[in-house]
């Protein structure tokens, strides 16, 4: 039998301290543990306090499929913690500093994981240090020539610089990003100027001459991302609701989405993530990765929180609807 593809998660792990609770997250997180759902061996590449915060980050980990081995301990800083308020329905965000994971170490055993490793996800919130940014950018620079590096831009003002973002974007063979970050990423960049599109809210109806005007920009700015980055292979653009679109330099294609009924969006991004990337590595076409994405995402997007339980009744379900 095959072994099963090894793919990490690198930056942050936080606690979301939400009005109804704690909840346990952070990108690179969530995408590992829905990798490692998918029957993959992933771990997590982050920096926890020696504090009860870390003690129940560990916990809740534990019993999902995703390697805490690799976690290390910070003896000086405290576990992340992201304070989420909502003011007039809309969630705004606190992020404290800095934190354990502001301080990540670049060891052997993260170099030697990487070194073997099939695919890689990294951010852009988790480098927001200089010290994290350098063992990240690293850390994907010593994983082999086949390694999916897959850079997963979370713009949370005031946390990223455009010489971070361009950095990232020469090491990375995969951008994914929000049609809400594409304009600001693209500026960052200094791509020639696009006309103004209003910003696309996720539930909010969209009159369809915009969506198709706006799909096109969003296009063209993925061609000319892989001009400028010959490391690129793939961009990926999630429109939450209304599905995504994946580009390359020989095709594109647009998913609808699925309708569903939204619990909350966090972590839908990440499952789109390490569901491309699950059938990415098993080289599946464009449609496929793009039916993939928008239905792990649509699942995740109808559950509470990023690492909801998953029978396997309803995996299952999805994997046919996938592969069928």
């Amino acid at each position: 039998m095959k072994e099963p593809h090894l793919i990490l998660g690198v930056g942050e792990l936080l606690w979301d301290m939400l009005p109804e609770g704690m909840r346990l997250g952070g990108a690179p997180a969530n995408f590992a543990v829905m990798a490692g759902r998918l029957g993959n061996h992933t771990a997590i590449l982050s920096r926890i306090g020696r504090d009860e915060l870390g003690r129940k980050a560990v916990e809740r980990l534990d019993p999902l499929p995703a390697d805490t081995s690799f976690i290390e301990v910070d003896p000086a800083h405290e576990t992340g913690r992201v304070t989420v308020g909502f003011e007039g329905g809309q969630p705004h965000y606190t992020i404290q500093e800095p934190v354990a994971w502001d301080f990540l170490e670049l060891t052997d055993r993260w170099v030697q994981l990487a070194e073997r490793a099939d695919a890689i996800c990294f951010g852009s919130l988790a480098q927001r240090s200089a010290q994290s940014r350098q063992t990240i950018q690293t850390l994907v620079a010593e994983s082999s020539a086949s390694c999916v590096r897959i850079f997963d831009v979370n713009l949370r003002a005031p946390f990223y610089t455009s010489e971070a973002i361009q950095e990232s974007l020469e090491l990375a063979t995969v951008l994914k990003m929000n049609d809400n970050e594409a304009p600001e990423l693209l500026e960052l960049l200094g791509m020639p100027a696009l006309p103004d599109l209003p910003a696309q809210a996720a539930s909010a109806p969209v009159p369809l001459q915009l969506t198709v005007e706006r799909r096109g920009l969003i296009r063209r700015g993925a061609d000319w991302l892989l001009e400028e980055f010959p490391s690129l292979q793939m961009v990926a653009v999630t429109r939450g609701a209304s599905g995504s679109l994946l580009v390359t330099r020989d095709e594109w294609h647009v998913h609808p989405g699925f309708p569903v009924r939204v619990a909350d969006t966090i972590g839908a991004g990440d499952a789109f993530a390490a569901a491309m990337t699950h059938y990415l590595l098993r080289g599946a076409d464009l449609p496929t990765l793009n039916e993939a994405g928008n239905r792990w995402g649509a699942w995740m997007a109808s559950q509470s929180g990023a690492m909801p339980q998953l029978p396997d009744p309803v995996r299952a379900v999805i994997d046919a609807a996938i592969e069928g």
